[in-house]
């Protein structure tokens, strides 16, 4: 996302990372890898429940944030969804800008 932010994030879009992991882990993740836009912690795995996106166990650890990307528009509505069960498969990004053309 970070490399393609031009294409996916203007002024009626906004990039959101979310991760299970702590607040603390996402701010120095940021910084190492020069993020330019939000991470957001979902520590207590709410929002990743509730968006089916979370393995049970992945290679023995509980409550991992599957691969996902979503575009939401304004209303809350889920205009685009994609959940991957391969943990090291990126999302592709042309469905994605689709649906942002489509939603503006």
């Amino acid at each position: 996302m970070r490399d393609n932010i031009n294409t996916l994030q203007n002024e009626n879009t906004q990039v959101v990372g979310i991760s299970v992991d702590s607040p603390f882990s996402l701010d120095a993740w940021a910084a190492k890898e020069g993020y330019n836009f939000p991470l957001l912690s979902d520590f207590n795995k709410e929002a990743s429940t509730a968006y089916g996106s979370i393995y049970e166990s992945l290679l023995g650890f509980k409550g991992v944030s599957k691969r996902s990307a979503f575009v939401v528009d304004k209303k809350g509505v889920v205009q685009y969804a994609w959940v991957s069960e391969d943990a090291g498969k990126l999302p592709e990004l042309d469905p994605i800008r689709d649906c942002l053309s489509k939603c503006a």
